[in-house]
Parts: structure tokens; C-alpha cells; sequence
């Protein structure tokens, strides 16, 4: 059995397959069939194929001594580098995983390693080694991780650009599909197609300098303008005719309903990872599951979750801490105008 395929325009390969009796490709030029024999493949679209290829590289992590974490067939190592002996240890499981690559067959593409040095200037260089010889890791001061864009400087402007590029593309598709939009129907594009751009994974990039806050919120307040009977109306009238809040508060409030989450312990995450219950206990003021507030020296670490939550986490009252049902959890100190 072989599963055909067929070449594109530029000439390549739009499916691949395997045969029961031996792995091929099959393929069509200029109305000829070709097939040719390959090491191995899986059927695009199965289901068992991803299951054996997490199984195949489930032990990756026991060949390396510095921390890692896996997702699919994205693989991130890291290391604290204080000295040279640090970066020889870094360097020491590359090579680690070059030879279980060459081991198993499952081979890295060294031009799509990269290497981002995150709080140190060090002269540090790193290798790996393939057919080819050995290659030396290109160093980048951004690179896209899972839908995110990261840089050295763990700052969100890049992010937040990209972000408001990609909804604003929408914004404008949508523009020009629609002459003319009501309420209701501005909503429904608007919640499905425009503002999940500008919140993809946000807990983990929500802007705090006021340069990144304004280039979020400009696509609300540009995508509220297309409701012809609401244009004219100032920004926050235009929200409040429409049941919306501002980005920047619907990013609070789902701060507060991630840490009431973690703190009554409705998600399978361990809230050590995050918080810890402070020590004067329940006084008269405020509730019983308040957090500690620990001192900070940089921005990077006072705006993260688990501490720029932690003001607002204090300051609500005892009733609204200790509600239990969902529905109710979703108005923690903030309008009934916002709409999940």
C-alpha cells in the first residue's frame, strides 16, 4: 500500500505517507506517478502518531543536568551562567542531545536552535553538532515561543506591537466586508475575531508601561468606532453602550480571577508556586486568604502575576473572597458591564 501525493507549483511535497509493506512517497510531475523510499514518516493528521513520538522522546530530560521543559517537539534548556564552568555545563548537554539525536535517528536542526542570553552579557558561545559538522547556535534578542514573543530583555513591547498588528489586520478586514454594523453584530465579530489577538496567553505578557497599555486599548477604541450610531459618542461612552471595559481592566479582573482560582485551590496548580498566605493572619480588616507582598527590585518581578495581583487580591472585602459559585466569582471588583 503506498499513499499518494502530489507536488505543488514550486514542486513540493503537499502530503507524505507510509506503506504497510515499507515507508515511501509517492508523487505527481508533469502527469507521471514517482514513488521513492524514505527512512521514516507518519501519516499527517493520525492520531497515534503524536502519541509515539511523545513516548520516543519522553526521556530526553534524563540525558541533560540543567533544567528543561518540552512542549510537542519544542524543547527549551536552560541554565543560571555565573561563570565558565556554568556555560561548559550548558554546553556539555548540547552535546548530550546531539548523541542521543544521532542515537535515535531523531535528528536537531541546528539553523533552528537559537540561543537568547536573558540578564548577563557574557562572551558565551554554543555548538552543535550534526552530518554537517559542527555548527555554532545563532544568539537572537526575540524569538516566538508558542504564540509569544519573548526577548532578552523579558520586556512586552514586541508582543504587545505584534499583537496589535495582528488584530488590527482583522480590524480592517472586517471594515471592509461590512458597511455597515449594529450593536449586536459588532459584538459577535469584535469577541471572536478581534480582541482574542490582543489577549492571547496575556497573563503571561500583560503590559504595564503606558506606551504598551495605549497600543492595546488603540484597537478597542478604534474597532468601537465601526457601530455607525455609537461613533460619535466619547471612548468610555461608546464601552458603556456596548457592555464593554477597557483591555486594561479586563486584564485586572482576570488577574483577580486566576489568584481566587489558585488560593481556594479550583486548579490543579500547587499555590506555593505563586503565593504564600501572610503571616499576620486574618485581622479586621480585608479576609483570611490574604497573600504576602514580597519585595521587589525590578519591574520585571513587580509586574508579574503573582505580584501585581496582590494589592488588589487584599484589598477586596471577606464576602467576596468566600463566594463558591462561578458566576458569582466573575464580579470580583469590577462592573457587570464586562462580558467573559
Amino acid at each position: 500500500m503506498q499513499i499518494g501525493g502530489s507536488y505543488g507549483d514550486g514542486g513540493e511535497w503537499k502530503r507524505m505517507g507510509t506503506g504497510r509493506n515499507g515507508k515511501g512517497l509517492r508523487g505527481r510531475t508533469d502527469n507521471y506517478f514517482n514513488a521513492f523510499r524514505v527512512l521514516s514518516g507518519v501519516p499527517q493528521g493520525s492520531v497515534l502518531g503524536p502519541l509515539l513520538f511523545l513516548l520516543f522522546v519522553n526521556e530526553l530530560p534524563d540525558w541533560i543536568v540543567n533544567s528543561m521543559r518540552m512542549f510537542a517537539d519544542d524543547t527549551k534548556l536552560w541554565a543560571e551562567i555565573r561563570s565558565e564552568s556554568d556555560s561548559n555545563s550548558l554546553q556539555k548537554d548540547l552535546d548530550e542531545l546531539s548523541s542521543w539525536s544521532r542515537k535515535w535517528l531523531l535528528k536537531f536542526n541546528p539553523l533552528k536552535c537559537k540561543i537568547m542570553r536573558i540578564g548577563h552579557r557574557l562572551d558565551t558561545r554554543y555548538f552543535m553538532t550534526d552530518v554537517s559538522g559542527r555548527n555554532e547556535l545563532q544568539t537572537v534578542k526575540a524569538e516566538k515561543d508558542l504564540g509569544v514573543f519573548c526577548t532578552d530583555d523579558l520586556k512586552p513591547s514586541t508582543q504587545c506591537i505584534k499583537a496589535a498588528g495582528k488584530a488590527r489586520s482583522v480590524l480592517a478586514m472586517v471594515h471592509r466586508s461590512f458597511r455597515r454594523l449594529d450593536p449586536e453584530d459588532f459584538l459577535l465579530i469584535y469577541k471572536t475575531y478581534i480582541r482574542p489577538h490582543l489577549e492571547f496567553c496575556v497573563q503571561a505578557w500583560s503590559p504595564h508601561l503606558s506606551k504598551d497599555i495605549q497600543c492595546i486599548e488603540r484597537v478597542q477604541r478604534a474597532a468601537t468606532r465601526l457601530v455607525p450610531q455609537l461613533k460619535y459618542l466619547s471612548y468610555e461612552g461608546r464601552l458603556d453602550r456596548l457592555g464593554l471595559t477597557t483591555l486594561e481592566r479586563r486584564r485586572s479582573r482576570g488577574d483577580l480571577i486566576e489568584t481566587y482560582k489558585l488560593m481556594t485551590g479550583k486548579e490543579k496548580v500547587f499555590r506555593e508556586q505563586f503565593f504564600q498566605i501572610a503571616s499576620n493572619g486574618h485581622n479586621t480588616r480585608g479576609h483570611i486568604l490574604k497573600i504576602a507582598k514580597q519585595r521587589t527590585h525590578l519591574d520585571l518581578r513587580k509586574y508579574f502575576f503573582s505580584q501585581r495581583a496582590v494589592n488588589e487580591w487584599n484589598s477586596l472585602p471577606q464576602h467576596v473572597v468566600h463566594q463558591q459559585l462561578q458566576g458569582k466569582t466573575r464580579q470580583i471588583g469590577l462592573s457587570e458591564g464586562y462580558e467573559q
